[in-house]
């Protein structure tokens, strides 16, 4: 068996973070998977290589609903799980292609799993990409930690009960995912007075990106799903 299967991290939204590696074996592949949470949604994993490597790519695309229903979740990994093994097992390069890091938030950690679990003897390869915090950072000019500071990073989406416990108990916090949340988070930051050590990067390394310092300004408006907020408790 030739096949192999690849996770593929491609940054986290500038065609120039695609590391060499990533674009070499996507210049190799026979396939692309691509996931998608919805049928309307631009595959933003895709418009990055697309920018980068001119090639004409046959797609997959692979559904993960925006699920909290384990059982429906499941089914789907399991769905992606079968049709890549199926398709590696017939011998194709078969990669799936994420945004910042594939072991990072990503749902191809729950496929590979699926893979690792059902199929041990598929070739499988992890390709790291950069991470959008990373990035972020980067954008900010701004260590996500320095020294001895510890570094929490969390889904915003946690209750706001373990999120406070998270911000007591750590020197600098990332929260991924922010957007839904936002004005709840912010309210909680103002409580513990901490609005003037937080910053929002949005839509970080595509064309129009945004970055706030000032973020009690952004109260109320609709934010990109992919923001950002990062929180220096010590300031800088």
């Amino acid at each position: 068996m030739s096949g192999k299967f690849y996770g593929i991290g491609v940054g986290p939204g500038d065609p120039e973070l695609l590391t060499l590696k990533a674009y070499r074996i996507l210049q190799e592949v026979d396939l692309v998977c691509v996931p998608k949470s919805a049928a309307d949604r631009e595959s933003l994993a895709l418009s990055i290589i697309n920018k980068v490597i001119k090639r004409q790519f046959t797609t997959l695309e692979l559904s993960f609903p925006m699920s909290r229903d384990r059982q429906i979740l499941e089914e789907h990994w399991a769905r992606a799980g079968e049709r890549v093994a199926q398709l590696v097992r017939e011998g194709q390069k078969v990669a799936f292609v994420t945004i910042g890091d594939p072991m990072f938030y990503s749902t191809y950690g729950y496929v590979r799993a699926y893979l690792q679990k059902n199929y041990p003897d598929l070739p499988v390869e992890t390709i790291p990409g950069i991470t959008a915090m990373s990035a972020c950072a980067a954008a900010l000019e701004e260590p996500l930690a320095t020294g001895e500071e510890s570094l929490a990073v969390i889904p915003a989406a946690y209750n706001l009960k373990r999120l406070e416990e998270v911000l007591d108990s750590f020197d600098n916090v990332v929260l991924m995912k922010v957007n839904r949340y936002f004005d709840r988070v912010l309210e909680l930051l103002r409580e513990k007075g901490l609005t003037e050590r937080a910053a929002l990067v949005s839509r970080c390394g595509h064309p129009d990106q945004m970055v706030s310092r000032k973020v009690t300004d952004l109260t109320g408006q609709k934010l990109d799903y992919m923001s950002i907020l990062v929180i220096h408790k010590g300031g800088r």
